[in-house]
């Protein structure tokens, strides 16, 4: 029989995260005070974050040992099994060979307790007590809730309000856990009070949520804010997943020609990317793809540009690609893809030209993880199903071309909480939000004012 699963033993889990700050060909740009423009330090963002956590997100050094009190919490899932898509290979008749490393096996069901386990070590350590965030599905929320809980830690989670409402077994989740979970725009806030003023049936945003948590967090004694995607050190806690694949794939006897992740803020992408980065950085011909929704274009139609990672700019103005920090997506079900910019690292490897993004329409995204379902047997999140689709892209590119290839996917997380979006797309209910230019050229006016990056890049890759 072939196999179908390739494990790791727990003694073979990565000791040390990866930085890829320390192989960067062009030099990150620092983020900026919101105030005064300048370059922030380690003092100004005390407010927001531990120390131990500032200084993880300043760091050159390539590896960062992995406290064995993570490890411990680590090893409820992890090493994370990669899969050979067999009967997605044969469904598709291609000669490609396709493997997925499953994310959603965590208890949390997806890739975010990577972070966020990470984040609960630092800030237990660091003396916090309460930790506030914001989510967009609610994976963010899911994991965080799980692994304060793991340390003793009050949670807080802002959760936009779109996705409150369409999901509330990840509230729920949260509340097993013992977090508060409220929905975002909230009364609770001087941000969430203006934007109600300003539209009373907001749906929500990850910008306005998080200008709600970073409000609560430095206006509330002994709390700190937590942030799931985006921020360097996030980017490097995910790093145990490309990590472990590499080892697996060196089992399997294959090298990726293709690696793929969905990214909305980009923490599941970079974690199964950076390591195979670096590898391309020292001579690899691997092609990196980076999925969002063609509805919140960020990679694709947005510039590199600096922007506030929250929509009342109370965060530092970051280098990344946005569509401004006032822009809204369309409602759609892939909740955690819903934000404005993209992590300032993975921003920075696009203008590099050592990943690629690509956009896909709802819709597509949908018939994509109906098949994987149908073959597979795993249920993707909406989220993930971008990525899922764009790995059934290439094996049919690799068929209209006749070539062997090598695909290897992020599978960041289960759909089991989101059957809700299976059932609307079953009822003929979803349907594709692209987005219009004109949209796009309103949104960005708010960004026009703001100091420009030396890389400054006036639009996107499509």
């Amino acid at each position: 029989m072939k196999t179908k699963k390739i494990f790791l033993p727990e003694s073979e889990m990565p000791r040390q995260w990866y930085n890829i700050m320390a192989d960067m060909p062009t030099p990150m740009e620092p983020p900026l005070h919101p105030g005064t423009g300048q370059p922030c330090g380690p003092d100004d963002l005390a407010p927001i974050f531990p120390m131990n956590l500032i200084e993880q997100e300043v760091s050159q050094e390539r590896w960062i040992d992995i406290p064995e009190e993570v490890l411990e919490k680590y090893a409820i899932w992890r090493p994370s099994p990669l899969y050979r898509a067999y009967n997605l290979e044969k469904f598709l008749d291609t000669p490609a060979k396709i493997y997925f490393k499953n994310e959603g096996v965590s208890p949390a069901g997806s890739h975010k307790p990577n972070t966020a386990i990470a984040q609960a070590y630092y800030n237990k350590v660091a003396g916090t007590k309460r930790i506030v965030t914001e989510t967009g599905a609610g994976q963010w929320g899911s994991a965080l809730s799980m692994c304060c809980a793991f340390f003793g830690l009050e949670c807080k989670v802002f959760m936009v309000k779109i996705s409150f409402n369409q999901k509330p077994y990840r509230r729920l989740m949260m509340e097993t856990w013992g977090a508060q979970c409220v929905a975002s725009p909230s009364s609770e806030t001087n941000a969430g009070r203006t934007i109600l003023e300003r539209d009373p049936e907001s749906p929500g945003s990850l910008g306005i949520a998080i200008s709600e948590a970073v409000e609560e967090a430095v206006n509330t004694d002994g709390a700190k804010y937590s942030l799931g995607s985006v921020l360097n050190h996030v980017m490097m806690h995910q790093t145990v997943i490309g990590l472990e694949a590499q080892k697996q794939m060196d089992i399997a006897g294959d090298y990726p020609d293709v690696v793929i992740g969905c990214a909305g803020g980009g923490s599941n992408f970079a974690g199964i990317c950076l390591p195979y980065v670096r590898d391309r950085i020292h001579g690899k011909d691997v092609e990196i793809i980076g999925v969002e929704p063609s509805s919140c274009p960020t990679m694709t139609k947005g510039p590199f540009a600096y922007d506030f990672g929250d929509t009342v700019q109370m965060t530092p103005l970051l280098p990344m690609h946005t569509l401004g920090h006032n822009f809204v997506p369309a409602p759609i079900h892939a909740g955690g893809l819903r934000y404005h910019g993209m992590a300032p690292i993975v921003s920075q490897l696009i203008v590099d030209e050592l990943i690629q993004p690509e956009s896909i329409s709802q819709m597509e995204t949908f018939e994509a993880g109906v098949t994987f379902a149908r073959t597979e047997g795993y249920i993707s999140a909406p989220e993930c199903n971008h990525a899922v689709a764009m790995a059934i892209r290439e094996a049919k590119k690799a068929k209209e071309e006749g070539k062997e290839k090598v695909i290897l996917f992020n599978w960041s997380g289960h759909g089991l909480v989101d059957m809700a979006a299976y059932q609307a797309y079953f009822e003929g209910r979803l349907k594709d939000h692209p987005l219009p230019e004109e949209e796009i050229k309103r949104a960005l006016e708010d960004i026009a004012p703001l100091p420009k990056p030396q890389q400054y890049k006036a639009s996107g890759f499509d």
